[in-house]
Order: structure tokens, then C-alpha cells, then sequence
């Protein structure tokens, strides 16, 4: 009789354990940690608690996802309020560069913008090439890792040759790319390429929507 079989039979046959108590009670069998022979009831016993230890440490890890993600959606309501009272351009891109520094610790923010009509001299209307350009147009989601073009990480400054990890996303409005922000960390862990992107995504729209608020979408580019 092969071991499946006998499952089979025993599910099939629940009255058999309830018939044979006392005999099932006199089995013996390896415990499975340190070798020693334990009864099947023990066994049974132990190996309900591993599961509840293992479905104990699930939901303690699933908490503890909760908790973070409430923490990243309230810093990002406030950074949303903070956009939404900033008066003109400028005043946006500051709310925005304060924000991701007080709220998620992000003093490394760089930003370019070139789809949209402004008269504003700001840096982050300064010019971007032609390979960065097209390098946006081509993210379809947030990139997240160490490594960054050299152009981009030159809008860093003199703190660029020192930044270990980097968030890359395009910002869009109406269908149309009209910049790309980097934000950048001297920890290596701080930007990898497997973690989520949800809320960078959301901030790339929120950005992008808060920016052309205050600064029209360049009729020019998108003819």
C-alpha cells in the first residue's frame, strides 16, 4: 500500500483515530529537530505550533507592511497639501524639494523640465540633453538602483560622485513627457532595483500635475 493511499484512507475514515486511541498513542516517531523519538500525538503538537509560529511571523511582517505604508501615504498627504498652497512655479519645485527633504529625507532631489512654457530662470528649466531627454520618454515605470547617466547625475552637483542609490521617473502630463526628476541616497539600500514602486509613481503624478498647475504645457513641443 503506498503512503498516498493510506492518506486517502485515513481522510476518508475519521473515526479510525477515535477507534485506536490508545494504539496510535504508543507510536513512535523521529522528531524531526533533534532526532529524538517522540509519540504521533507530540509530533502532531509540534508541528502545529512550527505552522503557528510560521503564520504568527506572516502576520507580523504583514502588520509591519501596514504600518509603513500608512506612515508613506500620510508624509505623502502632506506633501500633496504642501503643492497644492505653493502659488507659483517656483514656490512648487521649493514645497517639493522641502517636502521629500523633511518628509522622507530625500535633501538630493534633482529635477529638469523642458515640456512646459515658463519665463522663470530656475535650474530646473535649465536644458537637458538629448540622451536624458529620451531616456524619460522611454520609462514606462520608476527605475530604482545604483546606476545613473552621467549627465543626470551631474545635476547633483559635487554630491553626485558620492550618491550610492538613485530614484529615476519620468513626469507626464496629458499623455506628454514635460521633465524627469532623480532623487538619490547615499545609502545603497535606499533605492534597489526589486522594491516597490508604487509611490514613486504617485509622486511623479503629483509632481507633474502640481508643476504644470502653474506653468502650461509647451504647445511648440507637442506639435
Amino acid at each position: 500500500m503506498q503512503p498516498h493511499e493510506i492518506v486517502a484512507w485515513l481522510q476518508v475514515n475519521p473515526a479510525f483515530f477515535d477507534e485506536f486511541a490508545d494504539e496510535i498513542a504508543q507510536i513512535y516517531v523521529p522528531h524531526h529537530h533533534h532526532g529524538q523519538a517522540v509519540s504521533l500525538a507530540e509530533r502532531q503538537l509540534e508541528t502545529l505550533r512550527d505552522r503557528t509560529r510560521k503564520l504568527e511571523s506572516r502576520m507580523g511582517a504583514l502588520l509591519q507592511f501596514g504600518e509603513e505604508n500608512d506612515v508613506t501615504s500620510e508624509r505623502l498627504h502632506r506633501l500633496t497639501l504642501a503643492l497644492l498652497q505653493a502659488g507659483t512655479l517656483a514656490d512648487t519645485i521649493g514645497a517639493l524639494r522641502a517636502s521629500l527633504a523633511d518628509e522622507f529625507g530625500l535633501a538630493d532631489v534633482a529635477l529638469r523640465l523642458w515640456g512646459i512654457a515658463a519665463d522663470d530662470e530656475l535650474p530646473e528649466l535649465a536644458p537637458a540633453g538629448e540622451a536624458a531627454q529620451h531616456l524619460s520618454e522611454q520609462l514606462v515605470s520608476p527605475y530604482c538602483g545604483a546606476h545613473l547617466s552621467d549627465e543626470v547625475r551631474a545635476w547633483f552637483g559635487e554630491r553626485g560622485a558620492g550618491l550610492a542609490s538613485f530614484g529615476l521617473f519620468a513626469l507626464r502630463a496629458d499623455g506628454r513627457t514635460i521633465g524627469v526628476m532623480a532623487l538619490a541616497s547615499d545609502d545603497a539600500g535606499r533605492f534597489y532595483p526589486d522594491m516597490g514602486t508604487l509611490y514613486l509613481g504617485r509622486l511623479a503624478e503629483l509632481a507633474a500635475a502640481a508643476l504644470v498647475r502653474h506653468a502650461p504645457l509647451n504647445v511648440e513641443a507637442g506639435a
